[in-house]
């Protein structure tokens, strides 16, 4: 029997096409033989909807037909089984039954544990990061608070609320100054590059600033490392193990990898590919030792962050010094990195396949911890004011 795998993507985010680009990718990759393949749509409403024609990037090219033709749903647990449920009419009719989830889904809403809070309140298994590692990973942040506990390399950096600089803003610009002009910009939980801009003086600041402020409460800024190369790591695993692909090096054409570069492509082919679209060199373009530090700071930081699944961890390297720092992990990486292990011997049908028993085995073990207990003490409480017997 077919396992049943409800792919989840979309969702209100400013990363939402690109969700459906990774997940349309994803879909199309997975074993037909082994999957019983059900699309899950989020719509930017946040409506759920289902149909096969779902994993078809064509349809989303006309909302109104999609919508037409789409079942509107939502995920319920019945009787120990996991449904997606008709929610239009007079009637509640299942759907689909569910046996696993797997979120293909970026950027806040969706990636930063929102999601994956909700299917753990319904109590379906589902692929990649638990809530406490999705949120980390997301949280700009938080994640270098943590990196600095660890002892792991980040570059020098300031970070501060809208509000603080509405009302602060000659202090906090001091803050910036001591970094060091350039500077980069970035709302504290956004990923694909978006928002993000770079500040070269005192006078571009402002803009740069105001303009991340549109995205996010919490902003990140950070000193531009100038003759650098940037690196990705993909992870694959869970706490107890880990695995990682090639080393890749990405070649923007903006002054920063940006969201064009990372999903529009340069190329002649029209349309966006992902994460494929984007100008790299594999392997990377750097020594053994950096190649091999790297890969070992890779697992550390999925371990310190409580990654599972295939995580894709950015690095920038410091080619005058021979350093390098890591930017951010991305808990779901656009078309899930599937391009950096395809030289290592994985094609992207067996890193799917890995991912989804990574997440059934964790799953399992989860089960045998005691999370509730059967008595129940308010069998013996007397009334509100009363007093436990």
């Amino acid at each position: 029997m077919k396992i049943r795998v409800g792919v989840i993507f979309g969702g209100e985010t400013v990363e939402h096409e690109v969700s459906i680009i990774s997940a349309v990718q994803a879909m199309n990759n997975m074993d037909n033989e082994k999957y019983d393949i059900i699309p899950i749509y989020i719509d930017k409403d946040r409506t759920w909807y289902t149909g096969k024609m779902l994993s078809d990037i064509e349809i989303y090219k006309d909302m109104d037909l999609l919508k037409r033709y789409a079942k509107q749903v939502t995920l319920c647990k019945k009787n120990g089984n996991f449904y997606l449920v008709n929610t239009k009419g007079l009637f509640r009719r299942d759907v689909y039954e569910l046996d696993i989830a797997f979120p293909i889904v970026h950027g806040i809403n969706v990636e930063d544990g929102t999601l994956q809070g909700y299917l753990d309140t319904i109590g379906i298994p589902y692929v990649g990061s638990r809530v406490i590692g999705a949120a980390l990973g997301q949280d700009k942040v938080i994640m270098k608070q943590i990196f600095e506990n660890a002892n792991i390399p980040i570059v020098p950096y300031t970070w501060f609320f809208d509000s603080e600089y509405y009302e602060n803003k000659d202090d906090i610009v001091k803050k910036i100054k001591k970094l060091g002009f350039p500077v980069i910009v970035k709302p504290a939980n956004l990923g694909s590059s978006i928002g993000i801009s770079i500040a070269n003086d005192i006078e571009s600041l402002d803009k740069c600033i105001c303009d991340a402020i549109q995205y996010d409460v919490k902003i990140v800024v950070e000193k531009v490392i100038k003759d650098m190369v940037e690196v990705n790591c993909s992870v694959l695993g869970n706490y107890e193990h880990q695995e990682v692909g090639v080393l890749e090096e990405v070649i923007g054409n903006d002054e920063i990898l940006s969201y064009r570069d990372k999903y529009l492509g340069q190329g002649k082919t029209k349309g966006s590919k992902g994460m494929i679209s984007a100008n790299r060199i594999i392997p990377a373009q750097i020594s053994e030792e950096m190649t091999t530090n790297i890969k070992e700071t890779s697992k550390s930081v999925f371990k310190v962050l409580n990654l599972s699944g295939v995580c894709r961890i950015d690095y920038l390297v410091d080619k005058n010094n021979n350093k390098f720092y890591v930017n951010e992990p991305n808990t779901i990486p656009g078309s899930l990195s599937f391009y950096l292990w395809e030289p290592v011997e994985k094609p992207y049908s067996v890193l799917l396949d890995d991912m989804i028993n990574i997440a059934i085995k964790d799953y399992k073990k989860r089960n045998n911890k005691i999370y509730s207990f059967d008595s129940n003490i308010l069998s013996n409480y007397n009334g509100v004011k009363g007093k436990l017997k």
